[in-house]
């Protein structure tokens, strides 16, 4: 029999990869130090566990590059996009889930695979004497052990980053006589967010509140540790200008107040559906790190919310990632110890669809090594290739941060386009390459009874 892949790490990358590898013939040992050695983040020590938002964000694969990073996925057998459509909540043109149903569905349809096994303890190690492949996907909260080995090995120290979580509120402590459901420009089925509407004075009252109010107090060590810019707490957001909110995740375009329409809302709290039952909701942009009283304090401000229920409150972790691009090649494997391979957001990848898509790749690199199978690496012209181009040798060193997949990434259109058709025009070239990269795809051994 194969010998079996070792997989460290439980999140949706080590799944992603975990999944691709058995299902195609290969056994798999993964390890989870969870409930055994707990995070600052999660809450259980089941798999996949969303720690932050429910929402993989655009579900379009036309004109937003996560989409069509969706959409590649579900063409390659993906075990997380699978689970994640069967328990989908409303959320307008985005795909987001019941996060308890969605990790359940994960885990169930691992641990029914006879080639997979499971084992709950911490590994300080990115290979150990008897393992021939490992693929490291512990995430953004690796335990200190194995970050301590990593940056041994990788001869200097882990970049960091922190990363906060917005609040989750019942939804029948929602005042409705004020707040009103409806998606911005009428996307999706049009009702998707509860949206909450704020006067020019409250704004700015809500905003002084902001800046005044008492925050986490960071440990020395983590005090210089910079914030991963399309994560910002909400507090942060504010610092930069009295109006940064009203244009970012507080703006008040494609909405009207359905219980006031006369009445144009300076700015908005909008709020998405967090499980399938549709009793929790949470705060779309509010990940911060004031303290708890301060957040019930302040959020209650809000029109709308003046009674709210808080099912979780805000947070804020420290995340740690490698310098992909100077210790890991094309096919994600450690320069320094080539039997190992990095998987998910410890690559420098920002987002759970990127992790869980780095893992499906390092679990496809490691099936060709081991079936001795020709699994070429994706087109730089798809999103999958144009992360992997971006966290393996296209980013620069010297400044290396996380990033969410996007247009950006990709090489530039041979033609021009007008700005309106430019999104489309990427998506429409990638499918080509795309399709074209997987016909050619080998045909693994299967799974032997």
């Amino acid at each position: 029999m194969t010998d079996p892949v070792h997989i460290v790490g439980g999140g949706l990358a080590g799944c992603e990869a975990a999944w691709q590898l058995v299902s195609n013939g290969v056994p798999v040992v993964l390890y989870e130090m969870r409930p055994t050695v707990s995070t600052p983040a999660h809450k259980t020590d089941s798999l996949a566990e969303l720690v932050c938002s429910n929402s993989f964000r655009s579900d379009d694969p036309e004109s937003s590059a996560i989409g069509l990073l969706h959409e590649e996925m579900r063409n390659l057998n993906s075990l997380v996009m699978k689970c994640a459509d069967q328990t989908c909540v409303p959320a307008g043109g985005a795909l987001a889930v019941d996060r308890d149903q969605f990790s359940k569905s994960v885990g169930q349809t691992l641990f029914n695979h006879p080639l997979f096994q499971i084992k709950r303890e911490e590994v300080s190690s990115l290979i150990r004497e008897n393992w021939n492949q490992s693929i490291i996907a512990t995430g953004p909260l690796t335990s200190q052990s194995l970050a301590t080995e990593i940056a041994t090995l990788s001869g200097r120290e882990s970049l960091a980053f922190f990363d906060a979580i917005a609040p989750i509120i019942h939804k029948d402590s929602i005042d409705f006589s004020v707040a009103w459901f409806q998606s911005r420009y009428d996307k999706g089925t049009g009702s998707d967010y509860i949206n909450c509407p704020m006067t020019e004075d409250q704004y700015y009252a809500f905003i002084n509140e902001l800046l005044l109010a008492k925050k986490i107090e960071f440990k020395d060590w983590e005090r210089n540790t910079p914030y991963f810019e399309g994560c910002l707490p909400i507090e942060v957001m504010a610092s930069r200008g009295p109006k940064t909110l009203a244009f970012g995740p507080m703006k008040p375009v494609g909405l009207t107040n359905l219980n006031n329409p006369h009445i144009k809302p300076f700015a908005i709290v909008q709020l998405r559906q967090d499980n399938l039952l549709g009793t929790l909701f949470n705060m779309v942009g509010f990940q911060t790190k004031l303290k708890y009283q301060e957040q019930t304090r302040i959020f209650r401000t809000i029109p709308g919310l003046e009674n709210a229920e808080f099912a979780r409150l805000g947070g804020i972790h420290r995340n740690t990632f490698i310098n992909s691009p100077k210790l890991l090649d094309r096919r994600l494997r450690f320069k320094k110890e080539p039997r190992a391979r990095f998987a998910g957001q410890m690559t420098g990848c920002e987002g759970y669809i990127e992790s869980a898509s780095v893992g499906l790749l390092a679990g496809l690199f490691c099936l060709s090594d081991i079936q001795k199978i020709d699994i070429p690496i994706p087109p730089i012209e798809t999103s999958l290739g144009s992360l992997l181009a971006h966290i393996t040798g296209d980013a620069t060193e010297d400044d290396y941060q996380p990033m969410n997949v996007n247009f950006g990434l990709f090489p530039p259109l041979d033609q021009h386009f007008k700005k309106k058709d430019r999104k489309k025009a990427y998506s429409d070239r990638a499918r080509k390459y795309f399709f074209d990269w997987k016909s050619k795809l080998p045909t693994p051994t299967p799974l032997k009874a």
